[in-house]
């Protein structure tokens, strides 16, 4: 097993002696990195370029690195030691997908000196960082190794499908050899610029069994909390735009639904939060250099910044990326604090294996099983996507226009009221003229001069009597205002009589004006009905 130790004897790391892992010093390792890969990669670029086929997955390279050099190698003040390269076809094809030309994947990690990151887990691992923020350097162990290159073949399907993922990007596997020690390194992409200052940084899995940053963790200058950290210190969660958050929902479920074909598990979400205005109130610029003090210019590797990992629809996200941003995702908390995200998924070497099945049942037994990081791939899947899109990630609700009660009256109601209305205005008016018609009776050869002459003077006029539903049947009632008119001519009372009523619970208001129909019916009692709607 893999452990970082001090003069070969485990402890914490004191500033004043060099730091060393598996008895090599921290210089040495550094050295021996950029010696083997500026060897492997120059030599590389001498091969011609072709298709990667099934037996260059499992092809391991080795040269012999003495310290007073060869024809071969340059002379060196180090340890004689043997680097080997994995896979380095398919790793070539890699990096070419990604964009990484050769003279700048060599400047990068040997033409500048590598800087020691301390250790931000408990996995005893050592990160070195190149000097343009592109690419760490991570040793890791023999099991850890071994299974990488047996997902090789399937990686480089999934990275076919689809480049823009949150998984790691590996862009090379090496192993150094020296004195009986092996020390095995993976180069992956940047996740968390250092020209951006993280304010906040999280480790989660979706767990909560021992899922809280240690008491040493927190005394550091910029720990990393985990998740129940996270719910107590972001309990609203993190809020995207509509189109982001989809975007970034459908890129954790593709990759959680990749790593549980590989059957992986036991993996997290490094989560890197920029408070821009926190940012502003300390005097710094939203892309202030952190670290060294530093500015490393912009991403130069396709796909690497958090932007363009979730830009699954194909858009210009380069566009998106500037020195200011780094590629970070907008969002901002429910306090409107606008943030700037850094995040990828990270640790997914670990399989679903018998070791990590017997921890899983033994933990199961002694704590909830569920709550435990270490579960069966299918349901450590889940459980990651539903605490990512309900604790950790939320959508802005746009907002939208609510109608006022008056404005989303039924129009059936209303007809239904005007209905009602009109048929009860119309018994009325059948009872009025009843009476009228008993109370004063006109002879019948003055109703037929009468009838005559006005039927020759008015061609409108309707010579039979039809009944008031008759005569509102022929035009069509309107449900806003409704005018009723009646004009009585007889002997006897020559003023015209009108009556009139409006239905007010109508939100629509229609004058007469607007649409009038006209409905004289010539009664026997020489009255004439007129109709206004």
């Amino acid at each position: 097993m893999s452990t970082t130790t001090e003069n070969g004897m485990g402890g914490p790391w004191n500033t004043s002696r060099e730091k060393t892992y598996k008895k090599t010093t921290s210089s040495a390792l550094k050295g021996a990195i950029q010696l083997g890969i500026g060897y492997t990669v120059g030599n590389l670029t001498s091969k011609p370029d072709r298709d990667v086929l099934m037996q260059d997955f499992y092809v391991v390279e080795s040269v012999f690195l003495p310290s007073e050099g060869s024809n071969l190698t340059p002379a060196h003040h180090y340890p004689d030691f043997r680097f080997k390269t994995y896979a380095p076809l398919a790793f070539r094809y890699f990096r070419d997908l990604f964009g990484i030309k050769p003279d700048d994947y060599l400047y990068s990690l040997v033409n500048e000196p590598l800087i020691e990151l301390t250790n931000p887990g408990a996995s005893g691992s050592l990160f070195y960082l190149t000097s343009d923020d592109e690419f760490i350097i991570k040793t890791v162990q023999h099991k850890e190794a071994k299974f990488l290159q047996r997902l090789l073949p399937g990686y480089y399907m999934n990275l076919n499908q689809n480049p823009r993922t949150l998984l790691p990007k590996f862009y090379g596997l090496y192993c150094i050899q020296s004195g009986g020690i092996n020390i095995r390194l993976v180069v992956m992409n940047n996740m968390l610029p250092r020209s951006v200052k993280m304010h906040y940084k999280y480790d989660l899995k979706g767990s909560t069994y021992k899922r809280r940053a240690s008491r040493k963790e927190r005394e550091k200058s910029c720990p990393t909390y985990k998740d129940l950290d996270f719910q107590d210190m972001h309990e609203e969660g993190l809020y995207f735009d509509p189109e982001t958050y989809n975007n970034l929902m459908k890129t954790l479920q593709r990759d959680c639904r990749v790593l549980e074909s590989f059957k992986i598990m036991d993996y997290s979400l490094l989560l890197g939060v920029h408070v821009l205005d926190q940012s502003q109130r300390e005097g710094g610029e939203p892309g202030q250099a952190g670290g060294d003090g530093r500015r490393p210019v912009g991403q130069r590797v396709l796909y690497s910044t958090a932007m363009e990992s979730i830009q699954g629809d194909g858009k210009a996200a380069e566009a998106l990326t500037t020195d200011d941003t780094m590629g970070g995702i907008p969002a901002k908390t429910h306090k409107e604090e606008k943030l700037f995200i850094f995040l990828g998924i990270i640790d997914i070497l670990q399989s679903y294996r018998f070791i990590k099945k017997l921890e899983h049942s033994w933990k199961a037994l002694v704590y909830d099983g569920d709550s435990v990081s270490v579960h069966r791939p299918g349901f450590y899947a889940s459980r990651f996507l539903k605490f990512m899109s309900t604790r950790v990630f939320r959508k802005t609700q746009p907002l939208r226009f609510s109608p006022s009660k008056r404005t989303r009256t039924s129009i059936p109601a209303l007809k239904s009221s005007s209905q009602e209305i009109l048929s009860s205005q119309a018994d009325e008016r059948n009872e009025e003229d009843k009476r009228e018609r008993l109370g004063g009776a006109c002879s019948l050869a003055s109703l037929d001069g009468q009838a005559v002459f006005g039927s020759y003077l008015r061609p409108d006029l309707v010579p039979a009597n039809p009944s008031f539903y008759e005569g509102s049947s022929m035009g069509t009632i309107s449900t806003s205002s409704i005018f009723v008119s009646v004009d009585n001519k007889t002997e006897r009372d020559d003023a015209a009589s009108s009556s009139t009523f409006t239905l007010e619970d109508s939100a629509i208001c229609l004058t007469s004006e607007q649409s009038t129909m006209d409905v004289d019916l010539d009664r026997d009692d020489g009255s004439v009905l007129d109709v206004y709607l």
